[in-house]
């Protein structure tokens, strides 16, 4: 299987998981489920970091010395979305609750160590 869609396989497979633990969670909780943009957070987690991860492993061999700087750069993209993005919709009423917080942070985490492990692996298999 080609390591693009292998990435993207296990990176969904992870997201979806955690989704519903997340989802499971706030309902035990007796929290909104579907607040704090909770859904927007995970697809945009799971598509900037299929995003970056495929411009590292397009790179990995012909500009092997620019691929440190690519993942920081992607992880910058991240927050940078986070302050344009998310920072707004969860400053409407004048704070961020840990409810918003965990929206963004969670996926955002899970993105960022899955990403590492998987780069990590892809940088060390020459």
């Amino acid at each position: 299987m080609n390591a693009i869609i292998k990435f993207a396989y296990k990176l969904s497979l992870i997201l979806i998981l955690l989704f519903s633990i997340h989802i499971g969670v706030l309902k035990l909780t007796s929290h909104a489920v579907f607040e704090n943009y909770i859904i927007e957070s995970y697809l945009i987690q799971l598509l900037l970091t299929f995003f970056i991860y495929t411009m590292i492993y397009i790179r990995r061999i012909p500009q092997h010395d620019i691929l440190g700087f690519l993942f920081i750069a992607g992880s910058m993209l991240k927050f940078a979305v986070f302050f344009v993005v998310f920072n707004p919709w969860f400053k409407q009423d004048g704070d961020i609750n840990k409810l918003e917080f965990a929206s963004f942070f969670i996926p955002y985490t899970a993105c960022l160590i899955y990403e590492s492990i998987a780069v990590s692996k892809l940088l060390n298999s020459k």
